[in-house]
């Protein structure tokens, strides 16, 4: 879709601003849009600039930012629309980047004494400074699809994102150095109150080193005021709510992984309630660990990105609607979510005989499993023989496959494992004990080896344990990093380009970590794995809680759930499946939680069924879920978790789609119940009746309360589940 000033370039002489092409801001035209969650809105992202064009301005009817650009760029307005919140206090710099150990600031102007609030009418004393970078082009125009996405499965969102992009270009005064520039781009997207900020740092000169990188700084206005009290006592901003594509540590959370987002405090600003000035009201983004990486002549720097999703509320469903809003807009292979099993093998024949299982039961795909016989790391032309034969068969029958590979959590030499800055050794202190440097010799082999096993095999799915967790390394002789300093970023870079590498190859990739910014499509849900060693009866219970926990920032498709068809760590005949047909009822309502959810699960074992009537009751839950698949993927409103004392359940939402809800509900009592509860339909969108049936039985009508609820009564044997259309 073409926009507005599709590409364009101004010289920073000042008269030039006020003639270009941008279309002028009307105060008139602000829109107080409807909620976004529910009615899509009309008005597109775009780039305009003030009346007298002192200001450009991006704004997508519910987010506008304003920057003031003489003498120098500074945002002067970062507005949610949605509720009118003004976030800002005070200019920053644009960002701030410190090479060969000195600091520099991009863009900023200089003068405000008032740092509580800040006034338009106070700009004009602002002054700039001269050792400042300062802007001198600019350039606009679509957003461009970061990943060259190759979608080979089923999502529920196969489009690129759309909306603007402006860049600002800034150079040093030539007295200074002309050798550096610095571009600081942002991304306004389409209907969500959402932008992404990145800064690119080129170097035209002699080899420098990058000490660090802040992408972002706001004076942001607190969420409340103390006294007394320290930083970490008081709340931090939730007005934004800030992710970037730099997070590891295996949390299956993004908060606990997150290395980059640093709440500070501001000593300039002197008029805050607390006495020791010790707010937490000054965002930075940058990670910590980072601090020197070589950038060679020709060479350009890009630094993390970062995600700024303006959120209107403090209930958390609606705040996780939003995230999760926000993943399936940016991210979309995040809504792939392909049918699959976690075989078992210890020969080929098993890997034949599970695809054509797959085949008669509706499965999309097929995993080979930690404890398998493939190895992709061997790519010797047996091996890779071997197994592009057996994926040339599973296609034949349309069935995706692919295996895991382990890469940290296990060592490899003294030479190319992590070595400990203090001791200088491998001395086992990577996040999991012993475990490889990715910029080894053997961690540069290791992803060279994988690429040409996918390649070769014609594999479709790659899981990948343990991947890159953040481990620093003191190593100077590894090739893919100069030494503890850059040892992060590097390996950092090197597991998000095997990532892209298999996004953009149609590669789906399961990663127990959150790389979700750069091509992974799936991580764990969160689970304790020893508890699959639990009688069956607990897990149920217990897979539902997680369920429940793991999807309030996640959607159904970004995590997996499991279940053991056999032996998984310890645990008697009651915590297994196998014999299938002889624990159908659980085998049924384990699938029946998962699919229900829209949660794929590890079906782990050597195979679906035992016997015509499991491979019945399989083939069943499976078409229900392909019945009902639209509705199961999209979102889900928390109702009450599993308690193990009364009913249970949970309800898919989506507006846009004519099964506007699916409702299901479990009894995990040995006995009998009949309940009246109420049902919140507000996020399907239906404002006055609602059409609800239960299974396959005719419907029956509700009149929706006015907080958008209606009253359902509903009867559960013991032990059992039912689910509910809603239309």
């Amino acid at each position: 879709m073409q926009r507005i000033l599709i590409f364009f370039f101004i010289i920073i002489v000042l008269p030039v601003f006020g003639q270009q092409n941008f279309p002028v801001f009307n105060k008139n035209n602000l829109s107080n849009p409807k909620d976004w969650l529910i009615t899509k809105p009309l008005e597109k992202a775009a780039v305009y600039r003030s009346a007298d064009s002192k200001d450009i301005i991006l704004y997508n009817g519910l987010l506008k930012r304003s920057f003031h650009i003489s003498p120098n760029v500074v945002c002067t307005d970062f507005t949610n629309m949605g509720n009118g919140q003004q976030l800002l206090r005070a200019v920053k710099p644009e960002a701030r980047i410190k090479i060969n150990g000195k600091e520099y600031n991009i863009g900023g102007l200089y003068g405000q004494t008032e740092n509580a609030y800040l006034l338009p009418e106070w700009l004009k004393n602002f002054k700039d400074d001269a050792n400042d970078f300062h802007l001198t082009t600019i350039t606009s125009g679509d957003i461009k699809p970061r990943l060259n996405w190759q979608c080979k499965t089923w999502a529920s969102n196969k489009n690129q994102p759309i909306g603007v992009e402006l860049v600002f270009h800034y150079a040093l005064n030539q007295k200074i150095t002309k050798d550096i520039n610095v571009s600081v781009h942002y991304e306004l997207y389409d209907g969500i109150p959402l932008m992404v900020k990145w800064v690119e740092i080129t170097n035209n000169g002699n080899v420098c080193t990058i000490n660090r990188v802040v992408n972002e700084s706001l004076a942001l206005v607190e969420e409340e005021s103390a006294v007394v009290g320290s930083p970490e006592q008081m709340k931090k901003q939730h007005g934004i709510y800030v992710e970037t594509n730099y997070a590891f540590n295996n949390a299956m959370r993004y908060d606990i992984s997150d290395q980059t987002t640093h709440w500070k405090t501001d000593s300039v600003y002197t008029s805050q309630v607390n006495y020791n000035y010790q707010t937490p009201c000054l965002l930075e983004v940058y990670p910590e660990k980072v601090t020197g990486v070589e950038l060679n002549k020709g060479e350009t720097f890009t630094s993390v990105r970062t995600c700024e999703l303006l959120m209107d509320s403090y209930d958390r469903e609606r705040r996780g609607l939003m995230i999760r809003k926000m993943y399936s807009t940016i991210a979309p292979w995040t809504t792939q979510n392909p049918i699959f099993m976690h075989l078992v093998s210890k020969n080929d024949e098993e890997v034949r005989a599970a695809v054509d299982q797959c085949a008669a039961t509706g499965y999309e795909a097929l995993i080979l499993s930690f404890g398998s016989h493939c190895n992709m790391e061997d790519t010797s032309a047996a091996n890779i023989q071997q197994w592009k034969f057996l994926a040339d068969y599973a296609h034949s029958k349309n069935i995706l496959i692919g295996s895991y590979s382990l890469f940290s959590s296990r060592k490899i030499s003294d030479e190319d494992d992590v070595i400990d800055p203090v001791t200088g050794k491998p001395d086992a202190a990577a996040f999991f004990g012993n475990a490889p440097c990715m910029g080894s010799k053997w961690g540069l082999a290791y992803l060279e080896k994988l690429k040409y096993f996918l390649s070769n095999t014609g594999f479709n799915i790659f899981e990948n344990d343990g991947p890159y967790p953040g481990d620093v390394c003191a190593s100077t002789t590894h090739p893919g990093h100069k030494g503890l300093d850059d040892s992060q970023w590097k390996q950092m870079e090197l597991q998000k380009g095997l990532y892209h590498w298999c996004n953009e190859h149609g590669i789906y990739v399961n990663a127990p970590d959150w790389y979700f910014m750069d091509g992974t499509n799936k991580i764990a849900i969160g689970y304790r794995e020893v508890n699959f060693s639990l009688p069956r009866e607990n897990q149920k219970i217990l897979n539902r809680q997680n369920i429940y926990d793991g999807t309030w920032e996640k959607t159904p498709s970004m995590g997996w759930g499991f279940v053991p068809l056999t032996k998984y760590q310890g645990g008697g005949a009651e915590a297994v499946l196998e014999p299938l047909s002889e624990h159908l009822k659980d085998y049924e309502q384990l699938m029946m939680q998962y699919y229900g959810a829209g949660v794929q699960a590890c079906y782990r074992g050597p195979r679906l069924y035992d016997a015509e009537t499991t491979k019945q009751t399989v083939t069943s839950v499976i078409a229900w879920y392909k019945k009902y698949r639209d509705i199961l993927n999209s979102d889900i409103i928390h109702l009450r978790r599993a308690d193990g004392r009364d009913w249970d359940g949970i309800l898919h939402v989506n507006p846009h789609l004519k099964t506007k809800g699916l409702l299901l509900l479990y009894n995990p009592l040995k006995e009998k119940i009949t309940r009246t509860i109420k049902v919140p339909l507000y996020y399907t969108g239906l404002n006055s009746i609602a059409d609800v049936s239960e299974k396959d039985k005719p419907a029956k009508r509700y009149q929706l309360n006015r907080n958008h609820t209606i009253d359902l009564t509903f009867t559960l044997e013991a032990e059992g589940f039912t689910w509910f259309i809603i239309e």
